[in-house]
């Protein structure tokens, strides 16, 4: 009996030692699954941030064109406000 409790012993020892074995390869799995996935999400987070930039440089290029023509649009608008009051004092000196 005691030679039976004493395999059965054995047996269940070297069963725990296979599973702490398994165990320890599945924590190292994860931990190399996870460090992937972080690389993965830090990649993701980089190429967001990249569109993000080249999308606001995009904005800042438009806006820059927009202030380049600012001169000629305030000319243009003096001008017509010119040529509108001229316009006005040419239909006073008609309606007279």
């Amino acid at each position: 009996l005691y030679e039976q409790f004493l395999a059965e012993n054995d047996k269940l020892k070297a069963n725990l030692h296979d599973t702490n074995i398994e165990l320890n390869e599945l924590k190292v799995q994860l931990e190399k699954l996870t460090q992937r996935q972080e690389r993965i999400a830090d990649r993701s987070l980089l190429e967001m941030e990249k569109r993000e930039r080249r999308a606001l440089e995009r904005k800042i290029a438009e806006l820059e064109e927009e202030l380049k023509m600012l001169p000629d649009l305030k000319a243009d608008n003096q001008r017509l406000k010119d040529e509108n009051g001229a316009l006005i004092r040419v239909i006073s000196k008609l309606s007279k």
